[in-house]
């Protein structure tokens, strides 16, 4: 499949944290013609496993993603939610949202509220029910709803609701269906729970024991109008190679040789420091004795918004420095 097909297809998948498993179930359809090995952990990661000579590397990318959960049900039908993940009311603000059961709603501010100081329990959902009889019918106390948005592309650039981190996803794939025989003991983790304390890369990293860790995401940018400078990136510039976050400091050697076999593959590179926010790096890096971590970053803006935008030639850049790392 192209990248945009695959990015469409996990895009209409329903896939919070805490209930990845529909994103989980297509990911590993996907996957499984090009792996010798699939395996689903007790905590919902999906491993895939590609053999190969050498030491034994791990690629992470997140499969869940930010989203609402049902906390109680108004007597006029409304919803009132709880967050899962880092959502700000106000970039959520009169968004359409899905339920796994198709259900469709929009998530409103009262009007009372103060916009400026908008907190999540001066919202609510809105998905058209006229009681709490009604409502029930519908959803329940628990059930959880993610943005519902298309993909969209225009020249070089895409934007939907959940480039991160189902574009890294599909960065993975492409990179598995591309690569050849690995030089090292490839594991390609689709983890669960990022958005919520980077849970599942922590029981992965434990299982697999890598010598070298990449957790691959998409991270904040320097190029928008008014930046407050918390990225480093810029969208066309090419493949971000992490430095650091707030979660990790990336090891030099794996910084090094990202930045080399870029230079020598003639793959366009940017350096990813940033200020706020982590990876599944963040947890990858201190498994067991400590693992030799580093990252790829896709360039992105407006993340966690409804309109996360990349551009398509920096996600190829990550599909061929993921593949070159591999395979040398």
């Amino acid at each position: 499949m192209e990248l945009i097909e695959i990015l469409e297809t996990l895009n209409r998948t329903h896939g919070p944290s805490g209930d990845e498993g529909g994103v989980r179930a297509k990911l590993e359809e996907l996957a499984r013609p090009y792996a010798d090995e699939v395996i689903t952990d007790t905590l919902g990661n999906l491993i895939v496993h590609k053999k190969g000579p050498g030491p034994r590397v791990m690629f992470a990318a997140h499969m869940d993603s930010i989203g609402f959960i049902v906390t109680h049900i108004e007597k006029e039908g409304f919803l009132r939610v709880g967050r899962l993940g880092g959502i700000s009311p106000k970039e959520a603000a009169y968004t359409p949202v899905r339920f796994k059961n198709g259900v469709r709603g929009v998530f409103v501010p009262e009007e009372k509220a103060d916009f400026g100081k908008l907190k999540l329990d001066e919202c609510f959902l809105d998905i058209g029910a006229e009681s709490e009889e009604a409502a029930k019918k519908l959803v329940q106390v628990g059930d959880t709803c993610v943005y519902d948005g298309p993909v969209r592309v225009q020249g070089s650039r895409v934007t939907a609701p959940y480039l991160d981190d189902r574009i890294a996803c599909a960065v993975l794939l492409c990179a598995l269906e591309r690569m050849e025989k690995p030089a090292c003991d490839l594991y390609l983790v689709f983890t669960v729970q990022e958005e919520v304390g980077l849970r599942g890369a922590r029981t992965a990293a434990w299982w697999a024991e890598p010598d070298v860790g990449i957790a691959v995401d998409v991270t904040d940018v320097d190029d928008t109008p008014g930046s407050e400078k918390s990225g480093t990136t810029r969208l066309g510039k090419g493949a971000a190679v992490k430095v650091m976050d707030s979660s990790v400091i990336c090891h030099p050697e794996v910084v090094a040789r990202l930045e080399e076999l870029a230079k020598a593959e003639g793959i366009p590179v940017q350096r990813d420091i940033l200020r706020a926010g982590g990876t599944d790096a963040g947890a990858i890096h201190t498994a067991r004795f400590g693992v030799k971590t580093g990252g790829i970053s896709i360039p992105c803006r407006y993340v966690h918004t409804p309109a996360e935008t990349a551009d398509l030639e920096d996600i190829r850049a990550c599909v061929a420095l993921t593949v070159a790392f591999a395979q040398q």
